[in-house]
Parts: structure tokens; C-alpha cells; sequence
């Protein structure tokens, strides 16, 4: 009888433990009444009769990431490249995915590797390395398209990597170098046309600054010179007038000063020369003296002379009383 008890206590136990079911967060587990699925059960604590139902598939719920395996592509224009690829997916029904397809990553990935043939198969080799993301998008449009049977949504498609043979590559190489050369020499020559283009301009101003400056200087000099012949002409002037008036310092004035530039001119003269003059310098203010006393016996001549003529000239007749 106690035996009984027991086996009945222990089957009893095994009976709770069969018939509870905890389910972990992000994940969903199908349920099967004599292998027929009749449904889900999500996160937490579930109760199953034992024998009778059970627990068919359990499905991983939360996002989840498969590697493309790499694989030789032959593009439009039979070039061979090596391509792979990650897949980012999420199940979003449980039941589907666990039974519309046998084995739902090795069919993703077998379906994506398809795909990735089709599109780099349409495309140059150009158009395969530059389009990336344009690949990726008409990947990603036809996978998801054909996995939403199976009750999951693909995410994203990345291409990693899309490897050209190393020939290729090193043609590749070769132009890259050849075209930054000639944009290097494109930049260099217009570098240098530029700095001719500043030089000419820097020239050109200065060209035109040298000669404004020229300008301005003659324009200078000559107003110089106009005033010093205006000078000149008035001084002229004023010495003949006082000349006229007797003045004999002013006719000093003026042989001395015409003296002095005279031996000024002679002085700065490259042609040999050879001067007689006074030793010392009372010697040429006595010569200027000399001169201005001849200037001046001149000077009284004339001024005779002119009262002579006054004299001779006849009375203006006289009318007598009686005829007035």
C-alpha cells in the first residue's frame, strides 16, 4: 500500500512538472494536441495536460542576424567579383515560421544568396562597386516580399564586401594613380596660371602706380617751374623797376646774383675748364662793386640825357594883354 502511495505521489509530481510550462521573454512556443498545432503560448507561466498536449517548436522571437556566406558573382560584364552579406530578420509569426518552411535560416540564406546573383548579374562591374546601397534596397524589397510567407520581416540586407579578382585590382590601382597624376598636373598648371595671372596684375598695378607717380611728379616739377619762372619774372621786375628809379642796390643785387649762378653752372660742368678769379672774396664783391658803379654812370647818362631834352624844347608862345 505504501508503495502505491508513492508511485502515485511520484507520477503526481512528474504530472505538475509536465503540465507547467514557463515560456522566457522573446520567444513564443507552439502548442500540439496529438502532434496538430492549436496554438501560441507567449512569455510566462502556461499549464499543458501532459500526454495530450505538448510543446511543438519553440521560436525565437527577437531580431536576429545571419552571415551571408561569400560567393563568386559574374557581372554584366563578365567580371568574376566575391560578394557576402548580412541578413537582419525578425519573426513576427511564430506559427508560420515554424511550420511554412522546413529550416527558415538556411532558406533565407539560400534565398538572399539568389538574389544577390540576380542583381550584381544586371549590373557592371562599375555600376556593382558604386551602387552599393541601390543593391541593398532591391534586395531587401525582393527578400522581404518573398520570406513574409514564412511570418518573418527582413529588416535589412548589407552587403560587406564585393571583392574584385586581384588582376583587377591592381588595374584598378594603376588608374586610380594615373588619374589623381593628372589632376595633380590639372591643379599644378592652373596653380601656375593663377600665380602668372596675380604676377601680370601685381606688375600691371605697379606699372600703372609707377606711372601715376611719374605724373604727379612732372605735374609737380612743372608748377615748380612755373613758380620759379613766376619768382624769377617778378624779381626781374622789381629790379628793373627799381633800376628805372635809381636804385643802384638793386642792380648789385642782381649782376651778383647772376654772378653766382654763373660760377654755379661752371662748377657742375664735366668739361675740363680753367677760371680766373679773384683770391679772395672781397675780390668778387669789388667786381660786382665795379659792375654796379658802370651800371650806375649808365644809369646817370641816360637820366641826363633826358633832362637835356626837356630843356630844349620851345617855350608855348605867349598872348599879349591887349589881344586877350
Amino acid at each position: 500500500m505504501e508503495i502505491l502511495i508513492g508511485v502515485i505521489l511520484v507520477g503526481g509530481i512528474l504530472f505538475l512538472f509536465k503540465m507547467v510550462r514557463i515560456v522566457p521573454q522573446g520567444f513564443e512556443w507552439t502548442v500540439e494536441r496529438f502532434g496538430k498545432f492549436t496554438h501560441t503560448m507567449e512569455p510566462g507561466l502556461h499549464f499543458l495536460f501532459p500526454v495530450v498536449q505538448g510543446v511543438g517548436r519553440k521560436v525565437n522571437m527577437m531580431e536576429q542576424v545571419l552571415d551571408i556566406p561569400s560567393q563568386d558573382v559574374i557581372t554584366k560584364d563578365n567580371a568574376v567579383v566575391k560578394v557576402d552579406g548580412v541578413v537582419f530578420f525578425q519573426v513576427l509569426d511564430a506559427a508560420k515560421a515554424a511550420y511554412e518552411v522546413s529550416d527558415l535560416e538556411s532558406a533565407t540564406i539560400a534565398l538572399v544568396m539568389t538574389n544577390i546573383r540576380t542583381a550584381i548579374g544586371s549590373m557592371d562591374l562599375d555600376e556593382s562597386l558604386s551602387k552599393r546601397d541601390e543593391i541593398n534596397a532591391k534586395l531587401l524589397g525582393v527578400i522581404d516580399s518573398a520570406t513574409h510567407a514564412w511570418g518573418i520581416k527582413v529588416n535589412r540586407i548589407e552587403l560587406k564586401d564585393i571583392q574584385p579578382p586581384q588582376n583587377l585590382i591592381d588595374s584598378m590601382a594603376r588608374q586610380m594613380k594615373a588619374e589623381r597624376e593628372k589632376r595633380a598636373n590639372i591643379l599644378e598648371a592652373e596653380g601656375l596660371r593663377a600665380a602668372e595671372i596675380l604676377r601680370a596684375e601685381g606688375e600691371k598695378q605697379s606699372s600703372v602706380l609707377e606711372a601715376e607717380g611719374k605724373k604727379e611728379a612732372a605735374f609737380l616739377e612743372a608748377q615748380a617751374r612755373e613758380r620759379l619762372a613766376e619768382a624769377e619774372a617778378n624779381a626781374t621786375r622789381m629790379v628793373s623797376e627799381a633800376i628805372a628809379k635809381g636804385d643802384v642796390q638793386a642792380i648789385n643785387y642782381f649782376v651778383a646774383q647772376k654772378y653766382v649762378e654763373a660760377f654755379r653752372e661752371l662748377a657742375h660742368s664735366q668739361n675740363s675748364k680753367f677760371v680766373m678769379m679773384p683770391m679772395e672774396t672781397t675780390g668778387i664783391i669789388a667786381s660786382i662793386a665795379g659792375i654796379a658803379e658802370l651800371a650806375k654812370e649808365g644809369l646817370s647818362s641816360q637820366q641826363a640825357a633826358q633832362a637835356a631834352k626837356a630843356t630844349a624844347r620851345p617855350a608855348p608862345p605867349t598872348i599879349p594883354a591887349g589881344q586877350r
